[in-house]
């Protein structure tokens, strides 16, 4: 098959073997695959992106050393391997979370050479975490699945009550997933904070309530306009007083050195910070402003099967709009360039990438 493999720091198009699916896998045709911010962390500074996934349990494989990178995917099952229950049809569209389990061992799929990505014609995937595609979903606004479930599984885990501030802090691909979650819960009001114009319309679109350009504004400063009470103090005496009080969450979905100080020190009394970007180097805040603020910071990661079902669903039942983040699609020998691309947010959200392909399309 043809395939994106890692040679070095780069991308480089090749012929590959075909993947043979083994005991309870099915093998796949790709169809489309997103290109994920975590891909280019990995391209960008691999030694700092293995040094994270060794030291929280993933994949020991260097990136630099062929891998076919590409978790975001949906694909048409072309074969199975041996012991496998066969519900689906061959030429059924599925998709599912990126884990790759088999007798060859277990991995996120993209990440470790036992299972190559969707940056190639095919892919392995376990039978058990497989889902078809419903209604007729487009197969990229299904390859979104992934990162929308990532939004899904951070939405959870700050525990947003009805009426909480929810301030989302970058909007790339997850940061708009994020929007786009909290407001099919019902949730918020959202504000969503980027640089990027055409980001901040997205995120409109998406149903964000104020937009936040950080260069003209702070985004932390308007916490008393929207009814929560940012000292600690002021906080404590609400409370003696028994008035109730609003609470708020932050979404930190840059993961840059020195953002997660900027969010301590402009975060409210009583405020839930769920990191969400991923920094890949050491970062420092005063953690004796977090503790007089009674700040807690939790890290959200990945999607579970669940999340991940409920997810697909919510995109293809319309109460998603997954595809309005796709700003491009490309086939392989465009892949390069489409990632050169990324670097400019004014630009693009989120590419698409389609193997069948053999240019960029914007």
């Amino acid at each position: 098959m043809r395939a994106a493999i890692t040679r070095g720091g780069a991308l480089v198009v090749e012929e590959v073997p075909d993947p043979v699916p083994q005991a309870g896998q099915v093998l796949v045709r790709t169809l489309a695959c997103g290109i994920c911010g975590s891909d280019l962390h990995a391209l960008d500074d691999p030694d700092a992106f293995g040094d994270v996934m060794r030291r929280t349990g993933g994949s020991t494989h260097d990136i630099r050393e062929g891998l076919v990178l590409g978790h975001e995917f949906a694909a048409e099952i072309v074969d199975y391997g041996p012991g496998t229950v066969r519900a689906l049809p061959t030429g059924t569209v599925v998709c599912g979370p990126p884990i790759g389990f088999g007798p060859q061992g277990s991995g996120i799929i993209g990440y470790t050479p036992a299972f190559p990505g969707g940056f190639g014609e095919y892919m392995l995937l376990s039978e058990a975490f497989t889902m078809p595609v419903p209604n007729g979903l487009d197969p990229k606004t299904a390859a979104l699945t992934e990162p929308f479930s990532i939004a899904a599984r951070a939405v959870r885990r700050a525990e947003a009550a009805p009426g909480s501030v929810a301030v989302v802090i970058g909007l790339g691909p997850v940061g708009l997933g994020i929007v786009a979650v909290l407001k099919a819960r019902g949730l918020g009001p959202v504000v969503a904070v980027d640089f990027s114009p055409r980001r901040r319309a997205l995120a409109e679109r998406l149903g964000a309530d104020i937009l936040i350009d950080p260069a003209v504004e702070s985004p932390y400063d308007r916490w008393t306009s929207l009814g929560v009470i940012p000292g600690m103090m002021d906080r404590m005496a609400a409370e003696y007083r028994g008035v109730r009080i609003k609470d708020a969450v932050i979404f930190e979905c840059v993961g840059t050195p020195g953002m997660l100080a900027r969010v301590v020190d402009g975060a409210p009394a009583g405020a839930r910070i769920v990191l969400v970007g991923v920094c890949l180097r050491p970062d420092t805040f005063d953690p004796g402003v977090a503790v007089g603020k009674e700040l807690d910071i939790r890290g959200s990661f990945g999607g579970s099967p669940t999340e991940y079902r409920q997810t697909l669903r919510d995109i293809a039942e319309g109460r998603i709009d997954a595809g309005a983040v796709i700003t491009g699609v490309t086939g392989l020998d465009g892949l390069a360039g489409a990632i050169a691309e990324l670097g400019e947010p004014d630009r693009h959200a989120k590419i698409i990438v389609d193997p069948s392909l053999d240019r960029f399309v914007v």
